[in-house]
């Protein structure tokens, strides 16, 4: 991960964002020394979300048919 001082990244904001999008990696910005801040390209990829929990999802039973207890229907 590539690090850079705060001030050096305040004279080159647009150029440094540039490169992170070409490249993808990310960026640590550092104050006296100490991390302060990480910038990170976005995810462009959309995801359905058809699946988004196979797998973690486990149905018992018939879900089809009727339950056996009474309704507010059969009254």
């Amino acid at each position: 991960m590539r690090t850079i001082k705060a001030s050096e990244f305040k004279a080159k904001c647009l150029k440094l964002m540039d490169e992170l999008a070409q490249s993808g990696e990310p960026l640590v910005v550092t104050k006296n020394g100490r991390p302060i801040a990480q910038l990170t390209p976005i995810s462009r990829e959309r995801r359905s979300i058809w699946g988004l929990h196979k797998g973690q999802i486990e149905i018992l039973g018939d879900i089809i048919e009727p339950i056996d207890a009474d309704s507010e229907a059969d009254r």
